[in-house]
């Protein structure tokens, strides 16, 4: 199933799949801080920080069950892509801003019109010693996009004509695309587009001795229970301080939490409010906020009525109090947004004046559009924390300015399907992802995933445009002419970015409090160690 939580199973996104352990199940955290990750340094600790070797941490992570599978491509859950990371690696991968970072792949170099590009590998070796090689990198790309299988990247390569596309040298590639793409980085970071060797993936190859060259080692893995990997001395980027890494499956949070307290594992992923509010800074763990992880807003279905008018469109941008929604939904875990998606990353236009709520505005647009008793139904499930008590709060704003939403409650199992075409208001949310990839998925007259279906030949022509030019401030001006149209007069009403909450053990230093979820230094256990 196809969930807009974190958009990918068609394009460009964040992984994606239902049930709690979903890298769309973002907690939406607590409040407050107290430990020193709210500074946006590495969580280190008392004296010089200096790393130490040596030990096993053990990782608690919502999981999938017996289905579990450690095959990088079919990386579903946060679980599965933790271990991928371990064991495998990409050509790049996504920065603290979402800008693509060189891991793989040395350097890449585009043609004048930006259709080849030549990528270099770095000197790597797979678990095994033999050196990653082009061959490797075409094969790996070649079994994601396989028609017949259901591979997490596989729309996320599209742009790539892989049967043109050759290697030129041993650690060389070029790439042959379908047409100029200015941000091919990203697809190199794509999610699940790791690097496996040649010819892997026969029966069991994956579960019984997965290579990569990743910084860890395979060990042991039982699906649903736990997997256990061991440091990669070899690693291309200087050996991980840990010994060993112990993934241990624990699907309710209140098992993470107790097995953290009770000194059974030393990090545990994916913390609710209330646990945050309730250790924050009590010293007995650690608790680490990763800013702008997920988008949260309304979609607005910008070709029916009554979002057909821009007028409308702009009365809901300003009944918004975007302050209590991130109170009340978020319980203050997170910042306020801007009605634009990103804020932070790279090409973000920061620039617009921040939104507030202007009630009497709102009525004045609402009757020149001959809508001053609108009524209009807003979707919401349980489908996602915070989401119904969203909707009860803009109802309650909404009154103030006399229009009237029924909230009404979707599915759990249905709800990102059937809100990409049915109904005209609901929540909505997203995980990182660059800004042109929340633009190619979402807002072109083509995108699979367009929840508001904006469609403007013009806005498609500026995308075109953009991937087509070289220069990056040239680039950078084209992203910013489209985001200030959307912020003017788009379907996506963001009012806010949760933070995503991780626990340690006090002992534990090197984790990252920069990176929001599922970028590069989330989950990153090669930099970790044990005090």
């Amino acid at each position: 199933m196809h969930d807009e939580r974190f958009p990918g199973l068609h394009r460009r996104g964040f992984l994606a799949a239902t049930g709690a352990a979903s890298l769309g199940a973002l907690a939406l955290t607590g409040c407050g801080s107290g430990s020193g990750s709210d500074s946006g340094e590495d969580i280190g600790g008392e004296g010089d920080g200096k790393p130490t070797k040596g030990g096993r941490l053990r990782a608690a992570f919502a999981g999938g069950g017996a289905s579990e599978t450690l095959d990088p491509h079919l990386a579903n859950l946060f679980a599965d892509a933790a271990r991928a990371k371990a064991l495998y690696d990409k050509l790049a991968d996504y920065g603290a801003d979402l800008s693509a970072q060189p891991r793989l792949a040395e350097k890449w170099e585009a043609n004048r019109t930006l259709d080849r590009w030549q990528v270099t590998l770095r000197k790597a070796t797979f678990h095994d010693g033999k050196p990653v090689t082009a061959a490797d990198v075409l094969y790996s790309y070649r079994r994601i996009a396989d028609p017949k299988q259901a591979f997490r990247a596989k729309a996320s390569l599209e742009p790539i004509d892989l049967d043109a596309s050759r290697a030129t040298g041993e650690r060389s590639i070029e790439f042959v695309l379908k047409r100029p793409t200015a941000e091919f980085p990203n697809v190199l970071a794509a999610f699940g587009a790791y690097v496996v060797p040649e010819n892997a993936g026969g029966s069991g190859d994956f579960d019984k001795k997965p290579i990569g060259s990743g910084p860890f080692r395979f060990v042991s893995f039982a699906p649903g229970r736990s997997a256990v990997f061991r440091r990669n001395d070899d690693y291309w980027e200087g050996a991980p301080h840990l010994d060993e890494l112990e993934f241990v499956v624990a699907n309710e949070e209140s098992a993470r939490v107790n097995a953290l307290l009770g000194g059974q594992v030393e990090y545990a992923h994916e913390l609710n409010p209330a646990t945050a509010r309730a250790h924050e800074g009590k010293g007995q763990i650690e608790i680490v906020r990763l800013r702008g992880s997920a988008m949260q807003g309304f979609a607005m279905k910008t070709d029916r009525a009554p979002f057909d008018d821009r007028r409308v469109r702009e009365a809901l941008f300003l009944i918004a109090d975007r302050k209590e929604l991130v109170d009340g939904a978020l319980s203050g875990a997170g910042v306020i947004g801007n009605d634009l998606f990103g804020k932070g990353y790279e090409y973000y236009a920061d620039g617009l004046p921040q939104r507030e709520q202007d009630l009497d505005k709102a009525r004045a647009l609402l009757k020149q559009a001959g809508a001053e008793n609108l009524k209009v139904t807003l979707d919401t499930s349980a489908v996602a924390a915070g989401f119904t008590e969203a909707a009860s709060i803009f109802r309650d704003q909404a009154k103030k300015a006399g229009v009237t939403i029924d909230v009404k409650m979707g599915s759990k199992d249905s709800y990102w399907a059937d809100i990409l075409e049915s109904g005209t208001l609901c929540c909505y949310r997203s995980g990182a992802m660059p800004i042109e990839a929340h633009i190619s998925q979402r807002l072109l007259t083509d995108s699979t995933t367009n929840a508001t279906k904006w469609k403007h030949k013009d806005f498609d022509a500026l995308y075109q445009q953009a991937q087509s030019t070289r220069d990056k401030t040239e680039r950078a001006a084209l992203y910013e002419r489209m985001q200030r149209r959307l912020y003017t007069e788009g379907g996506f009403l963001i009012w806010g970015f949760a933070d995503w909450i991780l626990g340690t053990a006090r002992k534990v230093k090197g984790v990252s409090a920069k990176a929001p979820a599922n970028t590069l230094d989330w989950a990153r256990f090669d930099k970790v160690w044990l005090a």
